[in-house]
Order: C-alpha cells, then sequence, then structure tokens
C-alpha cells in the first residue's frame, strides 16, 4: 500500500474528516497531507482542517467545522436557534458556548464568537445531532430560549421573543421545560410574563 492509499484508508476510517494533528498522529506525514491537498484529492474545510475531496458537499460545513475545532464547543445562541428553526435571523458568525477556563481557539473560518458559560449553564440542555458524519453538540430548543433571554443584551429581546414564540408555535419545546431551563439560566422572571401571554 503506498502513502496515498494509506492516506485515503486513514481518512476513511476518519468518516472523511480529520484535524492535522490526528492526520499526523495516525501516520500520515505532513509532505503527504499537501501533496494530497495539490492534487485535489482532500480539501481544506477550515485552518487545519480537511476532509476527503470524493464525498458529497457538507450540509452544514460551518457547525462542522467549528465542532471539529472546538471540541468542549456547544452551539448556542443565534446558531441554535436557526438549526432548531426558531428564528428568523440570518447568523453572520457561528455562536459557540465553552465553559469558563476554556478558550475558544482562532479560526479563519468561519467566523466565530465564543461565549463563556459556568456550571449548570453551561451543562444543560446539551444535544448530540451528528452532521456530515460529525456529532455536533448544540443546546436544546428550550435551552437556547432561555439563552438568549440571558444574553437578550446582545441578541435582543426582540429575537429572544420570537424564538420563544416559534419555538411554542412549532412545538420544538414545551412550556414546562422552557420555565425548567429558564430557572437553571437565572431567568425564570424575565421569561414568565412572555411565557404567559403566549399560552
Amino acid at each position: 500500500m503506498n502513502v496515498m492509499q494509506h492516506a485515503e484508508r486513514v481518512f476513511r476510517q476518519h468518516g472523511g474528516m480529520m484535524r492535522t494533528s490526528q492526520a499526523l498522529a495516525a501516520g500520515i506525514h505532513a509532505r503527504t497531507l499537501y501533496q494530497l491537498r495539490d492534487l485535489g484529492m482532500i480539501e481544506r474545510v477550515s485552518r487545519g482542517l480537511y476532509r476527503w475531496g470524493d464525498l458529497p458537499p457538507l450540509a452544514d460545513p460551518d457547525l462542522v467545522a467549528v465542532a471539529s475545532r472546538v471540541p468542549k464547543g456547544v452551539i448556542c445562541l443565534i446558531s441554535a436557534l436557526v438549526f432548531h428553526d426558531i428564528t428568523t435571523q440570518i447568523p453572520h458568525e457561528v455562536h459557540v458556548a465553552v465553559p469558563r477556563g476554556v478558550n475558544v481557539p482562532r479560526i479563519d473560518w468561519p467566523p466565530v464568537r465564543g461565549f463563556r458559560f459556568s456550571g449548570a449553564s453551561y451543562n444543560s440542555g446539551i444535544e448530540q445531532h451528528l452532521i456530515d458524519s460529525v456529532p455536533v453538540s448544540i443546546y436544546s430548543a428550550a435551552k437556547t430560549v432561555a439563552d438568549c433571554f440571558k444574553f437578550r443584551n446582545t441578541v435582543g429581546t426582540d429575537v429572544a421573543v420570537e424564538a420563544l414564540r416559534l419555538a411554542l408555535e412549532r412545538r420544538h419545546a414545551k412550556p414546562a421545560e422552557i420555565e425548567r431551563l429558564s430557572r437553571v439560566c437565572r431567568v425564570e422572571r424575565v421569561v414568565a410574563p412572555y411565557l404567559e401571554a403566549l399560552l
């Protein structure tokens, strides 16, 4: 087996996508990676992240790139609203939550904005979704609504209220679940009047 065949086999064993560090650890030489890239056999998804070239196009390359580069990251706020289809907003960057003490690495593409969450606020409401064979952590619709009220000065109260309305209308979240996660995020008093008005 030549080096190119070995590289292809290793990439396919990893679902077709690997970080440079993973490829090097799996025995693919850096020179081989650059040759594969120059020959069009792999494509650069983001800095330090490569994907085998003959795979179908990514459904959501931005979320996949961020999930691959930020292992402890959880897709949150506007990005999570878009994923759950409970907003009319068009995101200009990927919003990702990380636990306190963890830094979001510099990513050249897509644009990323990190938010530090702590304790139960970080750990509650995390769902795992498989996007293009990559596990992506995303906050649930109910948790995202609560987070939007918590970060209403950043995303806008109108965005939070719209998300609450759409989550209820489209049955992506139950009122009791929104109430519980609003308590976790310490915004139950802010959310309660809007929730009452919409029920």
